[in-house]
């Protein structure tokens, strides 16, 4: 039997499915991955979650002029559980961070995160002892939304934006091990980065 890091004993079994899920599981998934992130970029469920004056423009995109629905991302979940996108839309304070990790925690993997607006990404014009100088100080973002308040159109092309990023996710990063753990990656192994990004290491 194997020691976990976080305590939990593994046990010969378990160490042989955790291997099968690395090699074979992950390997067949990332065949399939064009498909399979086709798939979730088209169906995205974003959390109705607004917070400040942004969230009256993304409840704008939803609308019939600009209709988010268009990109799959129509279907505004009232629970995190059914939810596979967050857009955090509005002024994060220092009270409203741990509600706003929690929540995230409570989605789903494979999840994503939008910061709409200039309060969610840098804390706007609040520089403040009571705001949150960016929701990235509590949980991981994947698209940053410039604008006090950013028009639909932003939004949509900050979706846009999240959706080439999943096209370029390896599936296999969600399998989960047997203690629950996921080992997330954001690009194939064999990815080459371009030079920008490699320069930004």
């Amino acid at each position: 039997m194997a020691e976990h890091e976080e305590g939990f004993v593994l046990t010969t079994v378990d160490s042989i499915m955790n291997s099968i899920r690395r090699t074979v599981g992950a390997k067949t998934v990332d065949i399939a991955a064009p498909v399979v992130n086709w798939a979730r970029k088209s169906a995205l469920w974003p959390m109705t979650f607004g917070l400040a004056c942004c969230a009256i423009e993304m409840i704008a995109t939803g609308a019939g002029r600009f209709d988010i629905d268009r990109f799959g991302a129509g279907v505004f979940r009232p629970s995190p559980r059914q939810s596979d996108l967050i857009i955090i839309a509005g002024t994060v304070t220092l009270k409203m961070g741990p509600v706003v990790r929690r929540v995230y925690d409570q989605m789903p993997e494979p999840k994503w995160a939008i910061a709409m607006g200039a309060c969610a990404s840098t804390g706007g014009p609040f520089d403040s002892y009571s705001t949150m100088q960016g929701v990235d100080r509590c949980i991981p973002v994947d698209v940053y939304i410039p604008g006090c308040p950013p028009r639909p159109e932003a939004l949509l092309y900050g979706l846009m934006r999240l959706q080439d990023i999943i096209m370029r996710e390896a599936p296999s990063a969600y399998i989960f091990e047997s203690d629950g753990s996921v080992h997330r990656r954001r690009s194939f192994e064999d990815e080459t980065l371009p030079d920008v990004a490699i320069a930004a290491r």
